[in-house]
């Protein structure tokens, strides 16, 4: 045990120095500490075989996704997102479903004798989609801040949607379920949300005003001050455990009210919280080389392969496509959107559940959710650089300047510095800066 957390810490001590220039190339932190720690298991596989308990290797996937969702919601506008829902409502309420349900429809056409709840079960672990990994869209300015606040949003908040479909799809892929699916399924939503949404402003708003406060009288010590958003980021998810919430929706939405609440030192002071996170996702990614996906590799057939590749464009695209038509938003941005969709921590999640509960046919599911992740963290890790490129050069030739329609209209999105307050000049810049550049950000995140 002791030599494996050597061997990760100094994998991740390797990646940190050299981060900045491997990002210029396209390698992302992902991507990195995922080959890596591949090539580690295949090398020496008595180094990091190390057997983690399903329950804490899910426990540090969630905090890590909790923590970056929390951090994330905090640049987020409040008042200007009220007015510009429309998107991510699409995505959320329309292309969701819809890529479920052809999701399912891929499973049972590329595996025949599947069981439908199972093909339901893959497809539910796939649908949310994790902008973390998609960091170069989410935080490049050139990108338009519509579109990125989109993403945003939907990644937000469609794991947390995501969460009582899953768990109704794996009672039934179990034989579990007792009730009416119909039921189940509006009731275990009901819970999900409600009890996330309030377990979020239960502990933002409070947290919020008392930082908020406090900061204003000085009384807030000057490492107390990240501190605090990370307790507020933890008892979110806290009390969403406790009360039978969906503790994703209970970050994000934390985050939202957090940051609104804590004024305008809000881009800073959530360094600490999206540090830990990234931390957390680190470690998750290296274990995921060097055991998930080692362990996967004898069950891969041309049939799992298959199914990544289209859950990843078709599965995906054609229902944002759908989800987006008549919204004003043009064809490249479409396809933009519907490609950033990378999949990432919410499926491992719901894939060490998975695995914890056993389900029929569990090799096969287990298996294309790997592949797919990795895929994800290979092709939208080495495309995100290029295609932001081109999709900038588009928009500036066919935007005129002040345009307010489709992709153009404005949403003012907080972009964080990553240096500590009073650190390398990061005391300015933090109002609503909107638009403009993302404050200094410096090597990209691990967890992303």
């Amino acid at each position: 045990m002791l030599a494996a957390v050597t061997v990760v810490m100094a994998i991740i001590i390797v990646w940190s120095a050299l981060s900045r220039p491997l990002d210029r190339r396209g390698v992302t932190p992902a991507l990195f500490l995922m080959v890596v720690g591949f090539g580690v298991a295949v090398v020496a596989p008595d180094v990091l075989d190390v057997s983690l308990e399903t329950l804490v290797a899910e426990r540090i996937a969630e905090i890590a996704l909790v923590l970056l969702l929390f951090s994330d919601a905090t640049r987020i506008d409040l008042r200007k997102l009220r007015h510009q829902l429309g998107w991510p409502s699409r995505m959320l309420l329309i292309g969701l479903p819809l890529t479920i349900l052809a999701g399912a429809g891929a499973a049972t056409l590329l595996f025949p004798g599947m069981a439908l709840a199972s093909a339901f079960l893959l497809a539910i672990m796939l649908a949310p989609t994790d902008a973390a990994l998609g960091q170069k869209v989410v935080a490049d300015a050139r990108v338009p801040s519509r579109v990125r606040q989109a993403l945003d949003v939907e990644s937000g908040l469609n794991d947390g949607l995501a969460v009582p479909l899953f768990l109704v799809a794996l009672s039934i892929a179990k034989a579990e379920l007792e009730s009416g699916v119909t039921g189940t399924i509006a009731g275990s939503m009901g819970a999900q949300i409600g009890w996330g949404l309030t377990a979020g402003l239960v502990a933002a708003v409070p947290g919020g005003l008392l930082f908020r406060a406090a900061d204003r009288r000085g009384w807030i010590a000057r490492e107390w001050r990240q501190i605090l958003p990370l307790a507020v980021a933890l008892l979110a998810y806290a009390v969403a455990q406790q009360l039978g919430g969906s503790g994703f929706i209970a970050a994000f939405v934390g985050g939202i009210a957090f940051g609104r609440l804590a004024g305008p030192s809000r881009s800073k002071i959530t360094v600490l919280s999206e540090a830990a996170g990234d931390l957390l996702a680190a470690v998750t990614w290296i274990a995921f080389g060097a055991l998930a996906l080692l362990l996967a590799l004898p069950y891969v057939t041309w049939q799992v392969v298959v199914y990544a590749v289209l859950s990843l464009s078709v599965v995906r695209m054609v229902p944002v496509a759908i989800a987006l038509a008549g919204s004003g938003a043009r064809r490249p941005t479409v396809a933009f959107i519907g490609w950033f969709g990378p999949r990432g921590l919410a499926s491992l999640v719901f894939a060490l559940l998975a695995a914890e509960s056993g389900v029929p046919e569990g090799e096969t599911v287990l298996t294309t959710v790997v592949v797919t992740v990795a895929f994800s963290i290979t092709l939208h890790g080495l495309t995100s650089a290029p295609l932001v490129e081109v999709y900038h050069r588009w928009y500036d030739a066919n935007t005129p300047t002040g345009s307010t329609e489709g992709e153009s209209a404005p949403a003012t999105m907080l972009r964080r510095r990553r240096q500590l307050p009073g650190v390398n000049g990061a005391n300015g810049g933090d109002g609503d800066g909107g638009d403009g550049d993302d404050g200094g950000r410096g090597a990209p995140s691990a967890g992303r």
